[in-house]
């Protein structure tokens, strides 16, 4: 819970008002199907692969194109969503400029149809890494000029993984809240 309402319902909210459709749910757990009665649940396609098994399960299972989000981001927005999706005019892929590790965030990003046989070669040649299959397709990057104009980047790519992060995002969240 952030700001008293569950992550996984922001992340599936902002989905449906930026896309129009309900999101599907790739997870694993056997009560993944309780989270949100509401919404479709599938497992990976393949498990054991990591964030590339969840993206591959995204892009063979849901509708093409896809846009694929990590569901421990509490701080997404539609317009950022919107963005991605429409950058997918030009590119198999489109991912967002950030801060993090690989300066793009692949848990918030849309793929196309040109991603499948990729990341099934990645998955055949062992490269497990949630970019590795770019170097296969056309990748389109939204600059962080224009993520920032979209939503804040420190807060749009914040992912909760510990009690710690959750405690962050709290305080993020009412943060927010009160400079309103």
């Amino acid at each position: 819970m952030v700001g008293g309402r569950r992550i996984l319902d922001r992340v599936a909210d902002a989905l449906l008002e930026a896309l129009g459709t309900p999101p599907l749910i790739i997870a694993n757990a056997p009560e993944a199907a309780s989270w949100r009665p509401d919404l479709e649940v599938l497992p990976d396609e393949r498990t054991g692969f990591g964030a590339l098994g969840g993206i591959y399960s995204a892009v063979v299972r849901g509708p093409a194109p896809v846009v694929v989000v990590a569901w421990d981001m509490p701080f997404l927005g539609a317009p950022l969503i919107r963005a991605l999706a429409a950058g997918l005019t030009d590119a198999d892929a489109c991912l967002p400029s950030s801060a993090g590790p690989r300066g793009v965030e692949p848990l918030c990003a849309a793929y196309g149809p040109a991603c499948r046989p990729a990341i099934e070669r990645c998955l055949a040649e062992g490269d497990l890494r949630a970019i590795g299959f770019h170097r296969f397709i056309r990748v389109g990057i939204l600059p962080i000029e224009s993520v920032s104009g979209l939503v804040d980047p420190a807060l749009a790519f914040f992912n909760v993984n510990t009690a710690n992060d959750l405690a962050e995002a709290e305080a993020s969240w009412q943060a927010r809240a009160s400079s309103r």
